[in-house]
């Protein structure tokens, strides 16, 4: 099965000569691109391009595939008008609730992108400590972290384990040194905090670690506590579909894979297709999950 994501990589590769600037036309990482192209070689089996210091060059067999390549582009762009064409149709408010550390790093590039594609669609963008009620109508759609999420009436998908782990910023570890085992923690400030459902898991890791008395600052909200770390005050602990997505941010440990959370998202049964409703939900499982696919600690 090939994947149009990785054709599109591959005709931004074959147009600019290089995953850098395929990169930067993309809005993707250059490992991003190199991967796809090595994905896409895979698949069908040929050797694409010729790699040099100097740059991505395409092999006879790739030059052949250029102008397939076209034809899928030209035939996924008209898909996409006839799509934009329906959008424009669907209107109407949809609550999202999330907890604010989500809702203010990596939702708010996808929220921007299904503004434009439904310009009609306007977001009602919840960030309540409390869990809405999503039966009694308290909210539309959700984006929870959970083992198993429980409610009545309650349809979704688990998009990705939610895996978390200790971050500094580049700034600090230039500073102060990057620690990269348990081990070397001891004398490394660690800022906590972040609401408190996001303080909650966090301060059983740092339990679970013997590392709570090594906090130095607490910050109430999640955007404190990302400001905190981002200016090179101290270490964290954070979600690494967050982390991990930043550049400015670079992975000291390995997460734990044993731990049972998931980011889940739901809506109730009634409102499953409710158009409006089943728009957002679409497009913010394809987004996310392809965010959690692409995504490499730095």
């Amino acid at each position: 099965m090939i994947d149009w994501n990785d054709i599109r990589h591959f005709l931004a590769v074959a147009d600019s000569g290089s995953t850098l600037s395929a990169g930067r036309a993309l809005r993707v990482s250059q490992t991003t691109v190199a991967r796809r192209i090595s994905a896409l070689e895979e698949a069908l089996a040929v050797t694409l391009f010729e790699r040099s210091p100097a740059g991505y060059r395409l092999t006879e067999a790739g030059a052949d595939l250029v102008a397939h390549a076209r034809k899928v582009e030209r035939a996924v762009q008209s898909v996409t008008d006839t799509a934009a064409s329906q959008q424009r149709e669907i209107s109407g408010t949809v609550r999202v609730t999330t907890q604010e550390i989500f809702a203010v790093t990596i939702l708010a590039p996808i929220l921007r992108d299904l503004h434009q594609a439904y310009p009609a669609i306007r977001i009602d963008l919840d960030t309540s400590e409390e869990a809405r009620d999503l039966a009694a109508g308290a909210a539309d759609v959700a984006l929870r972290t959970a083992i198993r999420p429980s409610g009545a009436g309650l349809v979704g998908r688990r998009l990705c384990d939610d895996v978390w782990t200790l971050y500094c910023s580049r700034a600090y570890a230039a500073e102060h040194g990057r620690p990269t085992r348990r081990s070397q923690l001891v004398g490394h400030p660690l800022i906590g905090g972040g609401e408190a459902g996001l303080w909650r898991l966090y301060r059983e890791w740092l339990q679970a670690n013997d590392l709570e008395a090594a906090v130095a600052m607490h910050h109430s909200s999640a955007a404190g506590l990302l400001a905190a770390v981002r200016s090179g005050f101290g270490l964290a602990v954070l979600p690494c579909l967050v982390a991990d997505n930043d550049p400015d941010l670079l992975q000291c440990l390995p997460p734990l894979r044993d731990d049972p959370h998931g980011l889940w998202l739901l809506t109730h049964e009634r409102l499953r297709h409710t158009p409006r409703v089943r728009v957002v939900l679409d497009f913010l499982a394809e987004r996310l999950t392809r965010l959690d696919r692409d995504r490499v600690p730095n």
